[in-house]
């Protein structure tokens, strides 16, 4: 079924769900601010796209999908392929790519392709998580610490000793602030989970650098003043050998932002008791990554964090998703100037800890208890997102667990004779 959530939950729509997803969307807007400033960073990008990102594919992720809570926007999955693709083909190849990966998600979801994200193995998305998660964090050790490197390596080979080499200019001020931040989203996650403590915790660390004088890059500093406002949509350049070019890039946007939305629906679903429809969520990413390309964006999916942020709170509806995109545009429009002065430590604070997260400690016992073919292809998915690539590591884990899956199925030699000629 390809019908939007919002149109069957419309049907008994009330004033009471709509205070709940009232409240949820501007719970789940301050969580997603500084996120999406933060996660734009890390990729190489201006903390405007990461706004752009959460507005316009946010709106469109609940307004066409196939969940009932699900929040989209720019998510941590993506700094790795988005960095690399800034890098070697410039922004206006990554809104190609894209552009090109919206429609490839819009034309698997009209060719009912949902369901197949089911046959990719645990083992090798578990493995490429946890290897994003390792590159997003040693990514951060830079602003984390304070070392002041300009020209930071893309690469983690490269990137680990040039980090070493600087590790004497560490900034106490950095760190302390860092420490804090940290302590303070943990903390107030644990007291009071439906209040947004992670912009309670950044907002105090920036408002303690500003009012301190402390010695600590920020937004504006680094990057200059938000801009009030949206971009004019526009169109990258296009052209036959571009597009070859850029394929590859947009094969894995594609593939990223279908298993990470739909493992977040799934795991929305658990928490509402719900039931997605898997092929109205990838037309939804798709439209949200074609519409985010045309505003110059980001990479968008369903966001883990903030849709269980948003269950927490009260969400129940696509409303408050489309809520959250508004607020989000409302912030943009008045007090862009305010969150220029986010300080970079806090920023970094908050993308270690999402890091950490996402590499989901608590199930590290069950994988080391899985079979030892399933630690291998984890192991051998993880060491290539780090050591080499994206690509090739989701290449290679797909097609070793698919041969695992066979082995596994003990399937019997095809009895072949030669045909008689």
């Amino acid at each position: 079924m390809r019908i939007p959530k919002l149109l069957t939950t419309l049907r008994t729509y009330s004033w009471r769900l709509f205070r709940a997803d009232l409240f949820a969307g501007l719970t789940v807007a301050m969580v997603a601010i500084p996120l999406s400033i933060a996660i734009a960073i890390a990729s190489g990008a201006t903390p405007a796209a990461g706004l752009t990102t959460a507005i316009v594919a946010g709106f469109a992720i609940s307004l066409l999908g196939g969940s009932r809570v699900q929040i989209g926007g720019p998510t941590g999955a993506f700094i790795v392929v988005v960095y690399g693709v800034i890098a070697e083909h410039g922004f206006d190849g990554l809104v190609l790519a894209t552009a090109m990966a919206g429609l490839i998600l819009v034309i698997a979801g009209v060719f009912r392709a949902g369901r197949l994200v089911a046959f990719i193995p645990e083992a090798v998305i578990n493995g490429f998580t946890i290897g994003i998660a390792i590159i997003i964090a040693t990514s951060q050790i830079n602003d984390f610490l304070g070392l002041g490197i300009e020209d930071l390596p893309a690469d983690f080979i490269e990137k680990a000793p040039v980090l070493w080499r600087h590790l004497g200019q560490t900034s106490i001020h950095a760190v302390v602030l860092a420490v804090a931040t940290m302590a303070g989203i943990v903390l107030l996650r644990r007291l009071a989970p439906r209040f947004p403590g992670l912009i309670v915790a950044v907002g105090l660390g920036s408002c303690a650098v500003a009012l301190a004088g402390l010695p600590v890059d920020t937004v504006v500093s680094r990057y200059g003043e938000l801009p009030a406002g949206l971009p004019w949509p526009a169109l990258p350049e296009i052209s036959a050998a571009r597009i070859v070019e850029l394929f590859p890039s947009a094969v894995v946007i594609a593939f990223l932002a279908a298993i990470e939305s739909l493992l977040s629906a799934m795991v929305a679903d658990r928490m509402i008791d719900g039931q997605y429809r898997p092929n109205a969520e990838i037309i939804a990413q798709g439209v949200a990554n074609l519409g985010s390309a045309a505003f110059a964006g980001l990479p968008a999916t369903g966001a883990i964090a903030r849709t269980a942020t948003n269950v927490r709170a009260g969400g129940r509806t696509p409303v408050a998703g489309i809520v959250h995109a508004a607020a989000i545009l409302a912030a943009v429009l008045l007090i862009a100037d305010i969150a220029g002065y986010l300080a970079m430590p806090c920023l970094a604070a908050l993308l270690v800890l999402t890091a950490w997260n996402m590499s989901e400690p608590h199930r590290w016992r069950g994988y080391a208890a899985a079979p030892v073919s399933d630690r291998v292809l984890l192991l051998l998915t993880m060491t290539l997102t780090v050591l080499v690539d994206l690509t090739v590591a989701i290449g290679v884990g797909v097609a070793v667990g698919l041969a695992i899956r066979l082995r596994r199925r003990d399937i019997p030699e095809a009895k072949w004779t030669p045909p008689r000629r």
